[in-house]
């Protein structure tokens, strides 16, 4: 299969990676960053140089191609996705951006071709999950979705390191949340619905973010009356981001906290990813929860490199759901849903058992 990656920062070079060495895909990589496409060069792989910001370039290095996966920054996803429309290939990102889903949706209307963004984490595999708990119940009472990317070794005031995009998190920290709240939609407030909850005896607490639901608003309308995401942090975080966002005003100073962020908060590659789902309701009259519970640790030593925890949980969502569609697994044409595919089957690819590893988060050495 003839795959263009757009983007090979953190995430789009583990996805270079698991696509080209898989021997199933004919992969070429774009990037406005020489630098970046050269720590590919070992790999089975093409590589252009190219601004990827310009959608005239985009459309000319699509055509041909069977299909496009997106990793550049969400800002990017509608135009990608418009010259994946022009150049009739097949579109997959990692956008967790509310508004550009909805204009994908749209492009996808009709279209030849398939559409599927969010295929990261959240939104991504989290919804796979919750929809494949919630297809148990006769009755859903309740479906709660729980997600934290974070360091395993919090040494700041903000509890927190940088493990993926700072534009991406700013972005789920101000804009509305989609929810279900006594079987009516409605838009929450970001950093509301403050809660907390322990996880093998580690305190987290847990918040309103947008975009972690993807589509389940409307797959599961009608048929719940509770459904919400928040994002799990360490106790004190949200206190702080609060401070910064509303106190300090720079929710309407976005580019300001994004340089604060980068200048002052340093990145890491010892990290985790938390999954937590509780999904409640009746089956055959009685009431009943189910939880899927998991962490996935930073991958490093044994004589391979590191991988970060958000970087292997984001790469393997969109590779497996690619190798999914290659199988004919998903529908080939039209917008799809992330709970279109099966759990079982996501954690049987290649690329998805990623999400069956646990461990311990490694020190250097």
């Amino acid at each position: 299969m003839r795959i263009t990656l757009l983007g090979a920062g953190h995430i789009g070079q583990l996805i270079a990676r698991l696509l080209s060495t898989s021997g199933d895909y004919e992969l070429t990589v774009l990037d406005r960053d020489a630098a970046a496409l050269a720590r590919l060069q070992a790999l089975p792989l093409q590589t252009r140089v190219a601004d990827t910001a310009d959608a005239a370039v985009l459309l000319q290095a699509l055509r041909g191609q069977q299909a496009v996966v997106n990793a550049l920054p969400y800002t990017m996803a509608i135009t990608a996705a418009t010259a994946a429309r022009e150049a009739g290939c097949h579109y997959f990102d990692l956008t967790e951006d509310v508004a550009a889903t909805q204009a994908i949706r749209r492009l996808a209307d009709g279209a030849p071709t398939a559409f599927m963004p969010q295929c990261g984490l959240a939104p991504g595999f989290i919804g796979i999950v919750a929809h494949h708990l919630a297809q148990g119940f006769d009755t859903l009472h309740e479906v709660k979705m729980r997600v934290g990317a974070l360091p395993a070794f919090p040494t700041n005031a903000l509890k927190y390191n940088l493990t993926w995009s700072v534009d991406g998190l700013i972005n789920e920290y101000c804009h509305p949340c989609e929810a279900i709240h006594e079987g009516r939609r409605i838009e929450a407030l970001p950093l509301e619905g403050l809660e907390h909850f322990s996880m093998d005896g580690v305190e987290y607490e847990a918040f309103n973010t947008s975009g972690g639901l993807g589509t389940l608003c409307d797959t599961l309308a009608g048929r719940v009356q509770t459904l919400d995401y928040k994002s799990v942090r360490y106790p004190g975080h949200h206190a702080l981001m609060k401070v910064l966002l509303e106190e300090l005003q720079l929710k309407h100073d976005t580019r300001t906290l994004v340089d604060i962020l980068r200048r002052a908060v340093p990145a890491t590659m010892q990290d985790l990813v938390l999954v937590f789902v509780t999904v409640s309701g009746l089956r055959e009259g009685v009431l009943l929860q189910e939880v899927f519970a998991r962490k996935i640790f930073a991958e490093r030593g044994n004589g391979k490199p590191a991988r970060s925890a958000i970087q292997l949980t984001t790469a393997a969502g969109i590779c497996a759901v690619v190798d999914l569609f290659r199988q004919g697994a998903l529908p080939q044409h039209g917008f799809i849903r992330q709970e279109q595919v099966a759990l079982p089957d996501f954690l049987a690819n290649r690329f998805g058992r990623a999400y069956g590893q646990s461990g311990q988060v490694q020190s250097i050495g």
